[in-house]
């Protein structure tokens, strides 16, 4: 069954979308907000992302981006009331399959969205695993070895190393890691224990011979894979 992010900060026209995907076949999983679309985004698998353009903590051009750039296979459809020529030529420029202004045709709607997906490629699993033949991290079973040693790993600490392996090379931002460190019950870690956790993390992970993280100073952090 085909999984669609629906992010719509409307909550009457966001469970009137989801009940006619629903009825038409799809699952669908709302977010009305950026930060948790991200959160979703980060932690699971879907087959296309339906976003509007002016959402409460951001702006979907710019998520539109940040998804396009880890994970470009999936199929994205704006779905806003923004309809200046300039607003659609961006969103289509932020690599957006398709935009649709509201007031919209439900059929139609479901039309395009069916398009969107025939067009999409088939979305690889996430690597549930990382070794450079020193350090071996195993998201799945939540074990981490450096070389012999066995690693005691936070959940919030695996949660941060699966982010920086998924985007390895990218500099991620403080806010990205912020946001992505949004837990199920809709609590931020603030920005002082992102400090603490990534220091903590790197002091159980790295020796003197191996780095992994390299601080961006004044953006964020980047994970190197152990390279220079």
């Amino acid at each position: 069954m085909k999984r669609i992010l629906v992010v719509e900060d409307d909550l009457a026209l966001s469970t009137g979308l989801c009940f006619e995907l629903d009825s038409a076949g799809y699952l669908t999983v709302a977010a009305y907000n950026c930060a948790k679309a991200r959160y979703l985004l980060d932690a699971e698998r879907f087959s296309l992302a339906i976003l509007d353009v002016n959402l409460p903590d951001g702006n979907g051009f710019d998520l539109c981006r940040e998804v396009k750039a880890a994970r470009p296979e999936l199929p994205v459809i704006f779905l806003t009331a923004n309809d200046l020529e300039a607003d659609v030529l961006n969103g289509f420029d932020m690599g957006a399959e398709d935009y649709v202004t509201k007031p919209f045709n439900m059929q139609i709607l479901l039309r395009r969205v069916e398009v969107a997906l025939r067009r999409g490629k088939p979305a690889a699993p996430p690597a549930d695993r990382w070794s450079d033949g020193w350090l071996s991290l195993d998201f799945s079973a939540l074990t981490a070895l450096r070389g012999a040693e066995k690693l005691a790993i936070t959940p919030n600490e695996y949660k941060l190393l699966k982010t920086l392996t998924a985007h390895a090379g990218q500099i991620l931002t403080r806010r990205q890691l912020l946001e992505r460190l949004w837990d199920s019950g809709g609590n931020f870690i603030d920005d002082h224990t992102l400090t603490v956790t990534m220091n903590r993390l790197r002091a159980k992970i790295e020796d003197d011979a191996h780095s992994y993280v390299k601080t961006v100073r004044g953006m964020g952090y980047i994970w190197t894979g152990g390279k220079a």
